[in-house]
């Protein structure tokens, strides 16, 4: 059975659609002010693959993002993948990687603003 090189597009074209309706990403904002992020002290989502939008209202230096298994502060620890791919400087965000979050407890914070930690719980 010979395709013609329209019907092979198509075909490739659809795989591609159908791929990334199934790999959507969704994008959790979260805002920092001066000392802390403007959230709930816990938040809760399902496991699944985010990403971060990181954005700075009113600290007058950068910021940035750190995502830890719960109380594992350590450089070595930190999900790199949840780092921003900038600094965040005054009035402007910036997006992390895609990150795959699985059940279990983390934390987030800044330590260029400094903020607490914050908890975020995954879910099944």
């Amino acid at each position: 059975m010979k395709f013609s090189i329209t019907q092979i597009f198509t075909l490739i074209l659809f795989s591609f659609f159908l791929h990334s309706a199934s790999a959507q990403v969704e994008t959790i904002e979260l805002t920092q002010v001066p000392g802390a992020f403007k959230a709930k002290k816990k938040m809760k989502i399902e496991a699944g693959t985010y990403q971060f939008k990181i954005m700075n209202e009113g600290v007058d230096h950068e910021v940035g993002f750190v995502l830890v298994p719960k109380g594992q502060y350590e450089a070595e620890n930190h999900i790199q993948e949840a780092y921003v791919k900038a600094p965040v400087a005054d009035g402007s965000a910036s997006m992390t990687s895609e990150v795959t979050l699985t059940p279990g407890e983390y934390e987030y914070f800044c330590p260029l603003n400094p903020t607490e930690k914050y908890r975020l719980v995954v879910v099944e």
